[in-house]
């Protein structure tokens, strides 16, 4: 009998405040997180969370995408985190097709955090507009983001398509090497 579910109720926060100086992640003080790590690939007991009573999907998972920053004497500095909430993301369907699945996003949100660091690498840093341009390069960086997610799930279907979610697999490793030389982004 094949596996069939509707749309998993993927949670993705993002917080950005700009009265301090730092982007910060949306996160909860009892929140255990796991950083994104290449020897590291998701399990499912690390799906804590409780499932969505109103939700029939599969699997959630939520991931953290944040950018920390500070200038001293010493010049403009930031630090970026790609993390995964042990605490919010929950399996009911626990599979391993439907964890390489999950494990793509948040291999996804780790292509991005790439992609952040790689923006942020080119930026000049300028005192008089760096609130607006770091708040514009984060924006960018998460709209992309959030539309890959949507694209992941609907061309793979939540990957109930086997094929496409195989392609997208090789898609998203290939991305990840592509921009390789921009993993090294804890600052």
């Amino acid at each position: 009998m094949p596996f069939v579910t509707t749309m998993p109720n993927l949670r993705i926060y993002f917080l950005l405040l700009l009265a301090a100086p730092s982007f910060c992640l949306a996160q909860g003080k009892d929140e255990e997180m796991i950083e994104w790590d290449s020897s590291r690939l998701l399990i499912w007991s690390d799906y804590k969370g409780r499932p969505d009573s109103r939700s029939d999907a599969a699997a959630s998972t939520t991931t953290y995408l944040g950018i920390e920053y500070r200038m001293d004497e010493k010049g403009f500095a930031y630090k970026i985190q790609c993390r995964f909430s042990i605490t919010k993301s929950w399996g009911r369907s626990k599979t391993d097709f439907i964890l390489k699945h999950e494990q793509g996003h948040f291999d996804i949100a780790e292509i991005f955090a790439r992609k952040l660091h790689q923006k942020m690498s080119g930026y000049q840093f300028n005192r008089t507009n760096y609130k607006t341009d770091l708040k514009t390069i984060y924006d960018g960086i998460t709209s992309e983001k959030e539309a890959f997610q949507d694209l992941y799930d609907k061309e793979t279907d939540h990957s109930r398509k086997k094929e496409q979610q195989l392609e997208w697999l090789k898609k998203i490793e290939k991305m990840l090497l592509e921009l390789d030389s921009f993993r090294d982004y804890a600052g």
